[in-house]
Formats: C-alpha cells, sequence, structure tokens
C-alpha cells in the first residue's frame, strides 16, 4: 500500500523510523490525517522486539519523499507546529 489513502480519505501509511537496527530501518504504520502535515499514529502496539522512534498514538509531522511520494514520520508535532513547518518547506 502506498502513501495514497486506504480505505477512507482520513487514513493513510506513514513510516516511522525504528531504533537500533544498525541501519535506517521504516516501519509501515496506519495513521489518520489531521492536518496538512499532521498525522496521529494509530494506536496498534509496536511489536515487543521493535524499538520506534515515534510512539502509538503519537501527533507526527510528515514529510513526503519525492522518490515515492511515501509519508515519512520526521518529527512529533509538539516539538513544531503545523503552519512554520510549512512555512519551513516552502522555503527551505
Amino acid at each position: 500500500m502506498s502513501a495514497a489513502t486506504a480505505s477512507s480519505t482520513d487514513l493513510a501509511t506513514v513510516f516511522v523510523r525504528m531504533l537500533d537496527e544498525g541501519t535506517a530501518v521504516w516501519r509501515p504504520v496506519m495513521a489518520e490525517r489531521l492536518g496538512e502535515t499532521t498525522y496521529r499514529l494509530a494506536m496498534d502496539p509496536a511489536p515487543e522486539d521493535e524499538a520506534w522512534i515515534f510512539q502509538p498514538g503519537d501527533i507526527v509531522v510528515v514529510e513526503q519523499r519525492q522518490s515515492d511520494d511515501s509519508l515519512i514520520a520526521v518529527a512529533l508535532a509538539t516539538q513544531l507546529d503545523e503552519p512554520s513547518w510549512a512555512l519551513r518547506r516552502k522555503v527551505g
């Protein structure tokens, strides 16, 4: 499934970075769209043998990867407010 919507226009797959893997590994997680760049990760618990940079239920800011349109979780929404993040993306 791509970053395109799943069964609803409010759901999408967001990729969350896994920790302690030795290389960059990303876990696809269902998420609810809350704003232009903010999503709430599904509450389903992470597998016991995985450590994620963000936790189930976290509200995250995403950016769209140009190569395949994947949505990548890049920060907790509490760390960046959406308007300033959108402005930063246009400027930077």
